[in-house]
C-alpha cells in the first residue's frame, strides 16, 4: 500500500515542482520519488497477506513483486527521459506527475480484490496514457494516436464494465473470494450463463489492454504515434499491470470454470502470436516493429495463463522483467539513434536508422543486439528462460500443443529482430558518434547485464515468493 500512497503525494508535489524557474531540478527528483516509492514497496515483504481499503487491495510478496518490476522500469524509464529538458514546448513537470499517477494505477491493477479497484486502476492507467500519447501536440501522428487509442478504449471500458455487471449480477458480489466461493460451490451443479457471459466480457476489456488479438489494433498506431518514451512506459508498465490483473483475476475467482475459459484464452494466444510475429515480419519501422513484437509478447504470456499453476506465477514474473528489460534497452538505443536522421521531416524510426551502428557506436549496437536477442529468445538471454518457463507451464498442464506453436512462431521472429542486428554489424551507414549521458549509459548498462545475469543465471528469483 505504501506505493500507492507515496506516489499519490509524491505526484502532487511534482506538479509544483513544475513552477520553479528551472527545469533541472525535475528529473532527479523524480528519480529519487520513484526511489522512494520502490524502496517502500518491499517494507511489507514477508508480512503475509494484508488487506487495506476496506479489503478491496491486497498485498502479498507476488503483488511486491510486480509492483517492484513496475517501479524499476519506471525508474528507468525515467532515467532516459532527460531529453524534456532541451524541448522549449515540453512541459516535464505534467509529463513526469503523469506518469507517477499512472503507476497508482498500475499498482492498483496488481493488487485488486475487488472488481471496483481493478476498475479504478485500469481507468487510472488509461487515462495518462490517453494524455500522454498525444503530449507531441504538435505532431499530427501524436495526436492520431491519442484519439484512436482514447476511443477504443473507451470501447474497451465499457464491455469490461458491462462483463462486471453480468458478474455481480450472477454472484451478488463485486469480491474476489465471494465470487471464487460462488463459482467452486454452484457451477458443479448447474453452470450460470451470466457469469460466462460477464467472464468473457471482463476478458475482452482486460485482452484489449494487453494488446491481445483481436484486440491489438489500436496498438501498431499508437506506438509509432506517441512520443518514444512515453512508448516505452505504454509497452513495459501496462503489460505487466495488465498481465498480473488477468492472472490474480483468472486464479483467485475462476478456477472452479477453468474448463470454460481455458481454451478461448489458448485460442487467443495462438491468434496473437500469429498476428503480432506475422505482422512484425512486413514492417520497416523499428517502432511498429516493436508494437508487433509486443503483441506477440501479450501471446506467449497468454500461454503461461492457460497452465494457471504454480510455476505460473514465476514463469509471468520472470517474463515481464525479461520483457521490460529487453524492451527499455531497445527504445533507449532508439531514442539515441533517431536523433542522428530524420525522414519525412521526422526523427527516423527506420530499420534504416541503425545502418552502420557498430562502427562508430560499439556500445549502442551491442545493447540493442542483447536485447534483440532477448526478444528473440536466444538462450543465454533472459528472453530464453522467460520462454521456457512460460512453455513449460503449460507442457506440466498436459498443454502441448499451443507451445508447439508457440516455438514456431519465435522461428518466425528470429527474422524481424535480427533485422536490427544485421543493419547495425553488416550494413553501411553514417551514423557519427553519438554521446550518451552518463546516467543513460547507466540504464543501459543495467538493462544489458542483467538481461545476460538473468540469461546465465534463471533461479536467482526462484522462490522468492
Amino acid at each position: 500500500m505504501y506505493p500507492i500512497v507515496l506516489l499519490s503525494v509524491l505526484g502532487i508535489v511534482t506538479l509544483f515542482l513544475g513552477f520553479s524557474k528551472s527545469k533541472n531540478i525535475l528529473l532527479p527528483a523524480v528519480l529519487l520519488f520513484l526511489a522512494v516509492a520502490l524502496a517502500g514497496n518491499f517494507f511489507e515483504w514477508n508480512k503475509g497477506p494484508l488487506l487495506y481499503f476496506y479489503d478491496m487491495f491486497r498485498v502479498d510478496n507476488l503483488t511486491l513483486a510486480f509492483n517492484g518490476i513496475i517501479l524499476a522500469s519506471a525508474f528507468m524509464i525515467v532515467a532516459i527521459s532527460g531529453g524534456f529538458q532541451d524541448n522549449a514546448e515540453a512541459e516535464p513537470a505534467e509529463y513526469y506527475a503523469l506518469m507517477l499517477f499512472s503507476l497508482v494505477g498500475a499498482i492498483m491493477m496488481v493488487g485488486f480484490e475487488h472488481l471496483i479497484m481493478l476498475f479504478i486502476g485500469v481507468e487510472i492507467l488509461s487515462v495518462a496514457m490517453y494524455v500522454l500519447t498525444g503530449s507531441n501536440k504538435r505532431n499530427l501522428r501524436s495526436n492520431e494516436a491519442a484519439l484512436k487509442y482514447f476511443l477504443m478504449g473507451a470501447f474497451a471500458t465499457g464491455i469490461m464494465l458491462f462483463g462486471m455487471t453480468l458478474l455481480y449480477g450472477a454472484t451478488g458480489s463485486f469480491k474476489l473470494n465471494e465470487i471464487q466461493a460462488f463459482v467452486s460451490t454452484t457451477q458443479q451443479a448447474a453452470p450460470s450463463y451470466i457469469l460466462y457471459a460477464g467472464l468473457l466480457l471482463l476478458l475482452i476489456g482486460m485482452l484489449f489492454k494487453v494488446s491481445a488479438a483481436p484486440f491489438h489494433f489500436w496498438t501498431p498506431d499508437v506506438y509509432e504515434g506517441a512520443p518514444t518514451i512515453f512508448t516505452t512506459f505504454m509497452s513495459t508498465i501496462v503489460k505487466t499491470a495488465g498481465f498480473a490483473a488477468l492472472y490474480r483475476l483468472l486464479s483467485h475467482s475462476f478456477t472452479g470454470v477453468y474448463g470454460f475459459w481455458w481454451l478461448v484464452i489458448a485460442m487467443i494466444a495462438i491468434l496473437t502470436l500469429l498476428v503480432g510475429n506475422i505482422g512484425a515480419t512486413t514492417q520497416n519501422s523499428f517502432k511498429r516493429m516493436m508494437a508487433y513484437s509486443g503483441i506477440s509478447h501479450a501471446g506467449y504470456l497468454l500461454i503461461a495463463l492457460t497452465a494457471l499453476s504454480k510455476p505460473t506465477q514465476n514463469a509471468i514474473v520472470f517474463y515481464s522483467l525479461a520483457y521490460s528489460l529487453s524492451t527499455i534497452a531497445a527504445f533507449g538505443v532508439l531514442m539515441l539513434v533517431s536523433k542522428e536522421k530524420t525522414f519525412e521531416g521526422q526523427p527516423d524510426e527506420r530499420y534504416d536508422a541503425f545502418n552502420g551502428l557498430a562502427k562508430n557506436n560499439p556500445f549502442l549496437a551491442f545493447v540493442v543486439t542483447v536485447s534483440m536477442l532477448s526478444l528473440a529468445g536466444i538462450p543465454l538471454t533472459a528472453g530464453f528462460w522467460g520462454k521456457f518457463f512460460v512453455f513449460s507451464s503449460a507442457a506440466d498442464r498436459g498443454i502441448i500443443w499451443v507451445p508447439a506453436i508457440a516455438v514456431l512462431m519465435s522461428v518466425v521472429g528470429i527474422y524481424y529482430y535480427f533485422r536490427v542486428i544485421i543493419a547495425s554489424y553488416l550494413k553501411e551507414g553514417d551514423i557519427a558518434e553519438i554521446r550518451v549521458a552518463p546516467f543513460y549509459k547507466i540504464v543501459l548498462i543495467v538493462a544489458t547485464v542483467l538481461t545476460i545475469v538473468f540469461g546465465l543465471a534463471p533461479g536467482l528469483l526462484e522462490g522468492i515468493f
